[in-house]
């Protein structure tokens, strides 16, 4: 088991159960506890975790928003199948809105080299991991800065938002239901996505499995708002049967679709 599996086996087990020992994940992931300690201790710093003695617990309770460190290592393969594939949709000379959010920032980093974009975020991550790019116009919205997550929220991004026009909106999102539609944990950062929905002529949510049937404290928009869901190969047709009755259409990442 690699590092990347390691820590997304360690952040899964702190997102179930609250805590985790370093024997209990040496004997799980096959290494020694040396290597844990040191996992343990990276993903701290990252703010994924808080380090005990003998492991680490959540940083946060189950009913708020995990910190960008610990979702950073929840569903890495899925987040980049889903990256790709959304890449596959952006043709050079379009105007792109992406969210802030792990997913938009893999498929940002699938951004590099299609000439003549212009990309506005509301995400310091997504505009640094494109800011080189000589062909490609990058545009920060304004506003608050969201401590630890590096994204942009407030009234000035939404004054932001409504001054601007975009092809095409990539957002990620917290829950996807058929009848509570798309919610998030955090009420300004709802407001700064239903912005950018508003501020495009398509939008396209990208969403691992792991973000289907769930509902979070604060709505963003109904389904009927968003063009494509895009997500990963783990989606079972018992969560997308709902999405699909609720007229949306579904890109599975990684597979062949009708």
């Amino acid at each position: 088991m690699d590092a990347t599996e390691r820590h997304e086996l360690i952040v899964e087990q702190l997102s179930a159960r609250g805590e985790v020992t370093v024997a209990e994940v040496s004997r799980r992931a096959g290494v020694s506890p040396m290597t844990i300690r040191r996992d343990l201790d990276e993903l701290d710093r990252l703010g994924a975790v808080k380090r005990v003695r003998g492991g680490a617990v959540s940083v946060l309770s189950r009913g708020y928003e995990p910190p960008f460190g610990a979702r950073a290592k929840l569903h890495v393969e899925a987040k980049e199948q889903i990256a790709a594939a959304a890449a596959g949709l952006v043709h050079g000379g379009q105007t792109l809105l992406l969210d802030a959010g792990t997913t938009t920032l893999a498929l940002s980093r699938r951004l590099q080299g299609i000439h003549g974009l212009t990309v506005a975020t509301p995400s310091l991550r997504i505009a640094s991991v494109l800011a080189d790019e000589r062909d490609t116009r990058v545009i920060i919205i304004g506003g608050l800065v969201r401590a630890g997550e590096h994204s942009v929220i407030g009234n000035h991004a939404l004054e932001h938002f409504a001054q601007l026009r975009f092809d095409l909106c990539f957002l990620t999102i917290a829950g996807v239901e058929a009848a509570s539609g798309l919610t998030e944990w955090n009420l300004e950062d709802a407001a700064t996505k239903a912005a950018a929905i508003a501020s495009s002529r398509e939008s396209m949510v990208l969403a691992d499995a792991s973000k289907l049937g769930k509902v979070a404290f604060a709505r963003v928009a109904s389904l009927d708002r968003i063009s494509l869901l895009i997500t990963d190969a783990a989606a079972v047709d018992d969560l997308l049967a709902p999405i699909r009755g609720a007229g949306l259409s579904v890109l599975v990442a990684g597979v062949d679709n009708p």
